[in-house]
């Protein structure tokens, strides 16, 4: 794959069957044609902004709510979709899996499957399966182990919450639930349960991504550490777990003292470039990058070198 200089890795398609299955199908205008176009208008738009490579993934909730069957047949179809497309576009597309995480022994074949035959860099975890299940719960580790025997990353996104919390927490303003606060609240939670459970421990090269700037956990690290460690001994300090085993990205959070933030947490080698492309637009998430108070060679890592060592792109 051709070296780039601006790679761009939570960036969204959707597969119309697929799409048509899930609660989204009726939507219509911009949005959906920018997620169905795996071509000349997802380029232009890539051109526009400066980005040389999008790392493709199945819009949410990709295959995370079918019947177990159905999933596994649709992640599979999505996932040679994808394939086609990085075919017709290989210097500007590489790919993430999708998977069929209601059948976690089928997702775990699935991740190899897009690994060793389809070159895809990872897979995408788009939230809660079926509406209700965490990562945690045992029955995924299949996922993890495969995850780690193929040195691969799972990128874990933001869903919706499930609708007990809804309830609770925000249907008296929806318009908390997606972006403006659940879609954080939801992740954030996925990736700290992901550490008390112990799958790092027995999986100690597994690697996760988190966007929007870790989902705030850098901001938490000192809190949600001190925390634990009064009620609870982990065989590590969460903060250790956080800073070995996690990435971050920059998609839709552009602050420049949340970067900074994030950096000194962190360390710059765990910051990626991401836009979250249709969702958010790319010109100002590279402006956002190309403007920010970091040296030149920390704007590069994170643009394109931090993800090529990760994704050996």
């Amino acid at each position: 794959m051709a070296q780039a200089d601006v790679i761009a890795i939570e960036e969204h398609f959707a597969t119309p069957e697929l799409q048509a299955l899930n609660e989204e199908a009726g939507a219509k205008g911009p949005l959906i044609d920018r997620l169905n176009d795996l071509g000349d208008l997802r380029i232009r738009d890539m051109d526009e902004a400066g980005i040389d490579l999008q790392v493709l993934s199945e819009t949410a909730p990709a295959a995370q709510a079918l019947d177990p069957e159905v999933a596994v047949r649709m992640a599979r179809r999505s996932n040679d979709y994808l394939r086609a497309a990085i075919d017709a576009h290989p210097d500007r597309f590489a790919g993430f899996a999708t998977l069929p995480t209601p059948d976690p022994t089928a997702a775990a074949d699935e991740l190899e499957r897009a690994v060793i035959k389809l070159d895809f860099k990872g897979a995408m975890i788009m939230g809660l399966t079926s509406g209700y299940y965490f990562l945690d719960d045992k029955k995924f580790w299949p996922i993890f182990e495969r995850a780690a025997a193929l040195d691969v990353p799972l990128y874990f996104h933001p869903g919706n919450a499930n609708k007990a919390v809804y309830d609770v927490y925000f249907k008296d303003y929806p318009v908390l639930q997606r972006a403006a606060l659940g879609f954080t609240l939801e992740t954030m939670t996925h990736g700290v349960r992901i550490i008390m459970s112990g799958v790092l421990d027995r999986y100690p090269t597994l690697k996760i991504i988190l966007g929007h700037l870790g989902e705030a956990i850098p901001f938490l690290l000192w809190r949600i550490d001190n925390g634990i460690a009064r009620q609870m001994k982990l065989p590590r300090s969460f903060t250790d777990y956080y800073r070995q085993h996690f990435y971050i990205t920059t998609s839709g959070a552009l602050s420049n003292s949340a970067l900074a933030c994030s950096i000194e947490e962190m360390g710059i080698d765990r910051i990626i470039f991401a836009a979250d492309w249709p969702y958010q637009p790319n010109v100002p998430a590279r402006k956002f990058i190309d403007a920010a108070p970091i040296s030149e060679n920390d704007r590069q890592l994170i643009f394109s070198g931090n993800v090529r060592k990760l994704l050996r792109l």
